[in-house]
């Protein structure tokens, strides 16, 4: 066993740093490049993290680095009158900068984040239980944080994971040859789904930690801890034959799902705390 694991029961634990891995470097790049947005933009980021493998804890070396994060504009640029970034240019509710090789840095106006709030969306509690946090407002990602849990909806969320676990399963996991990152970007919202029927809180995003309590031995778990090896090691783009003991769950899964439905509860939104919050983050007064 590598010196920088334990042992968890009949598993091996990786540190997070392990787990989560990010590049000193690669921070540093990343915050310069949400320094310069906040510079070219005129906007304050309030909130910054890993929303994508490295945030699940199941990267590649290879793996980029998926940065999003949330940002406010001064309280008049909401206020105009024809919507307008500058002449000529529609108002836009997105930031979002060239992908390159490594780095895909993209982000949400508050009020488009609040927007999908009011509407159950999960990403962006998704994104505030993210295990890499960049940068955060910790007073406001704070009341945020408070806003999304209000706000959490068990079926909404069980929707948006079923659909992406189907979407996946269907574009990529047919074949007798498989992408090691379609098993993952596949068990983790059935995962998810699992979690969500189970219990009233939203479900972590890190793999493992769903792992642990949903499939903590056997069979299944066994080949998934392989996987999880052969992913952490190998670039993107590896694939290999398909592994039976995973698909079969996929499969058992997804038409389970499929042929039971769903039955829980959904949010109550509170559009007035919403606007409250949003006119409070962006200093508006209306006296």
């Amino acid at each position: 066993m590598s010196a920088s694991g334990h042992r968890t029961g009949n598993h091996v634990t990786q540190t997070e740093t392990d787990i989560h891995p990010i590049a000193p470097e690669k921070r540093a790049a990343i915050l310069e490049a949400l320094a310069d947005i906040e510079r070219k933009h005129d906007v304050r980021i309030v909130f910054a993290c890993e929303s994508g493998s490295r945030g699940w804890g199941f990267s590649s070396p290879d793996s980029d680095y998926d940065a999003r994060f949330i940002y406010v504009h001064r309280a008049e640029w909401y206020l105009t009158v024809n919507e307008r970034t500058r002449p000529g240019a529609p108002q836009r509710d997105v930031i979002e900068l060239p992908i390159d090789d490594e780095l895909d840095v993209s982000g949400w106006d508050l009020r488009k984040a609040l927007r999908l709030l009011s509407k159950c969306n999960p990403t962006l509690s998704e994104w505030l239980r993210s295990p890499i946090v960049y940068h955060e407002d910790r007073e406001l990602v704070g009341h945020l944080r408070g806003l999304t849990q209000g706000h959490y909806s068990r079926l909404a969320a069980w929707h948006h994971y079923h659909s992406m676990a189907r979407t996946t399963f269907r574009g990529h996991l047919r074949g007798e040859r498989i992408r090691t990152k379609k098993y993952l970007y596949v068990l983790r919202p059935i995962l998810a789904c699992q979690w969500i029927e189970r219990s009233e809180q939203p479900p972590p995003m890190a793999f493992e930690a769903l792992l642990d309590r949903l499939l903590p031995e056997g069979s299944v778990r066994e080949a998934i801890d392989a996987l999880l090896v052969v992913k952490r090691a190998s670039g993107e783009v590896a694939d290999g034959p398909r592994i039976p003991a995973i698909s079969d769950f996929i499969e058992r899964q997804l038409e389970r799902m499929g042929h039971e439905g769903v039955h829980l509860p959904a949010c109550e939104v509170e559009e007035g705390s919403l606007d409250a919050f949003f006119r409070q983050a962006i200093g508006f007064s209306a006296g």
